[in-house]
């Protein structure tokens, strides 16, 4: 008798500590294979900014349903990804608009040669030699350009009977004649890198695409140069000649410098420029205000015309797809989705050009455009340098020759100095450390780790009972690492998100929670289980049908939100994303008066910051 009682005790022993065996361990090692098939199952795509949030990564995911991709709005900036490189947490695509093949030497070896698939086989080989290395491999694609030239007043030469420059000599004529009468021919707001560089290249642009031009360009940018490159004595010399000439020949001055954007905007708008360099956007936005306006190239002093393009952005894939099989092939199909014409069509602005690089993309003109098509047609669109050196030191060098500080000659010489200059930077602080690494791929079972991370920090910092955050709200780089003063700064989004701040009931908590998970109209849809919002404080029960999502229910402390709870609640998002909640009845959702990113930067340059552990935020079924 007492042995069948020992059996039957050591039988329910067995059988609770086997119990607790899948409650625990084996559970856990369930959870971590789910999380680890939905990596794999996963392409990231990091956008350059959140402007390609809205309809180009949704059109992607709609033409792809079969493939699940997460869009995060990382950084315009290359230092952002080689830190991600040195620390283990590179995404599958990377999209850059401030770019140069000098500048990402560095990420060469950890991404994919692209020289051989048909996306490369499609850019016309014009341009595909600016991004080609000195090997011929090729790991950077450009998307559709931005057209940069001069923006020009067409009734100011209609009413004063000054014929539209056709050629540089009309052109300079067509400033002094508009000098007697009392208005500036030509300017620009050169208080700005950008315009000093794209002027001083787009005046060369035909030199800098001849055989010599491209074989300095290929020496800079090559990624085996273990040496810093200056300017040859071929091409340069004559481009900085030019430049002094045009500045001469326009009459730009020191008070030039002092000129920014929406200065040179008001001159052109009240008729008191007749020219200014800037995007062929500003053409339909004048023409919008009821100014016949329409976009010229530069005149190269040789005779050739040429438009300064801007690729919108640059694409790259990650060479660690190339040991996957299938995720290369799910990579490779978002990748030709995102060269395709009808997304190109969702890249730029309503009403502008497409200018494509592809040959698989037809060129379509406006009316904005139409003075330049054969300048198009031609394949004339000189793609910039735009390496970090080249923004700072164009700004520098072109600003004294406006100055009258500085001669052709000596311009060049004090270009090539700096370019030579072997200094290096000053090394920056570290502000912050991660002693974990935490994944930003969105799992059903509990949401993005490190967006968690994220939320449950600022949820602490702005000193509130919820925080909810847009899913574009951080860029996901929760790394094991110590984190620079500039790169902790980056683990927010970029573009103009805000902090709205406001006590509300449980009731209108859900309603405010409901208009993140399913969208509302005028503001942003969730287009996948990537785009859903990320929560701190409170969890969230979230249904998923084919495509679009039903809030199903929200607990808080475990319990579920009560209609009649009090509760503060921080929403971080943009205003675009925001503003359908700002015209309810309760309108009253201040926005703090101090940025995100700012508020971010103030708390770390504290020294305080203290990254919180991440929570189970949603569960999706």
């Amino acid at each position: 008798m007492k042995k069948n009682t020992l059996r039957s005790l050591f039988a329910l022993l067995t059988a609770l500590v086997m119990a607790v065996c899948l409650l625990t361990g084996c559970g856990a090692a369930d959870t971590e294979q789910v999380e680890a098939q939905e990596d794999a199952e996963t392409i990231q795509v990091y956008l350059w900014t959140a402007a390609l949030y809205d309809t180009y990564a949704p059109y992607i995911q709609a033409q792809l349903p079969d493939v699940n991709i997460e869009f995060i709005v990382g950084n315009n900036d290359l230092d952002f990804y080689k830190f991600l490189q040195q620390n283990g947490g590179l995404p599958d695509i990377i999209t850059c608009c401030r770019f140069s093949l000098h500048d990402a030497a560095p990420l060469k070896d950890s991404l994919m040669d692209l020289s051989t698939t048909n996306e490369a086989g499609a850019v016309y080989n014009t341009y595909l030699n600016s991004f080609k290395n000195e090997d011929g491999s090729v790991n950077w694609l450009p998307v559709c350009a931005d057209a940069h030239g001069f923006v020009v007043n067409r009734s100011l030469f209609a009413q004063y009977d000054i014929p539209l420059p056709t050629d540089y000599a009309s052109f300079v004529s067509a400033c002094q004649a508009f000098e007697k009468v009392g208005i500036r021919g030509f300017t620009a707001d050169y208080a700005y890198d950008y315009t000093c560089m794209e002027t001083l290249q787009g005046l060369s642009a035909a030199e800098l695409t001849t055989v010599d031009g491209r074989k300095w360009r290929t020496a800079y940018s090559d990624p085996a140069n273990t040496t810093r490159v200056g300017l040859d004595d071929t091409i340069w010399p004559g481009a900085f000649e030019r430049m002094a000439q045009f500045i001469q020949d326009t009459h730009l001055t020191a008070d030039d410098l002092n000129l920014f954007y929406d200065d040179v905007m008001d001159l052109f708008r009240n008729g008191k420029v007749a020219m200014y360099f800037g995007s062929s956007a500003g053409v339909k936005m004048f023409q919008d205000e009821g100014i016949d306006t329409t976009f010229l190239p530069f005149f190269s002093q040789n005779g050739e015309q040429w438009i300064m393009t801007t690729p919108y952005f640059q694409v790259a894939l990650n060479r660690d797809l190339e040991q996957d099989t299938a995720r290369r092939a799910k990579a490779m199909k978002v990748l030709d989705v995102m060269l395709s014409e009808e997304a190109q069509n969702r890249i730029v602005s309503e009403g502008q050009d497409i200018l494509s690089y592809s040959q698989d993309v037809p060129l379509r003109l406006t009316d904005a455009m139409k003075d330049t098509r054969s300048v198009v047609e031609e394949n004339h669109m000189y793609i910039r340098i735009a390496s970090n050196d080249f923004f700072a030191i164009s700004q520098d060098v072109v600003s004294q020759m406006i100055a009258g500080k500085l001669t052709a000659k000596q311009a060049y010489q004090a270009f090539n100095a700096q370019l030579l200059a072997d200094e290096e930077p000053a090394a920056d602080e570290v502000v912050l450390t991660s002693e974990k690494r935490y994944s930003n791929v969105f799992h059903k079972d509990g949401g993005s780790a490190s967006f968690s991370v994220m939320a449950n920090t600022l949820r602490g910092l702005y000193g509130t009972d919820v925080l909810l955050a847009a899913a574009n709200s951080f860029t996901g780089s929760v790394l094991q690492a110590d984190y620079t003063r500039q790169m902790a700064a980056s683990m927010i989004m970029p573009n103009g998100l805000r902090a709205y701040q406001r006590t509300m009931t449980g009731a209108e908590l859900k309603e405010t929670v409901r208009a993140f998970v399913e969208g509302c109209e005028g503001g942003f849809v969730p287009f996948n289980r990537g785009s859903l919002p990320v929560a701190s404080g409170i969890a969230l029960n979230v249904q998923e049908n084919s495509g679009s999502y039903t809030l199903t229910g929200i607990t808080r402390n475990g319990q579920p939100l009560r209609d009649d709870d009090t509760v503060t609640v921080t929403c971080l998002a943009t205003a675009s994303q925001m503003a359908p909640l700002l015209s309810g009845e309760n309108g009253a959702f201040p926005c703090l008066d101090t940025p995100v990113k700012q508020a971010w930067r103030e708390a770390l340059s504290g020294g305080g910051v203290v990254l919180a552990e991440p929570e189970h935020y949603m569960t999706l079924r």
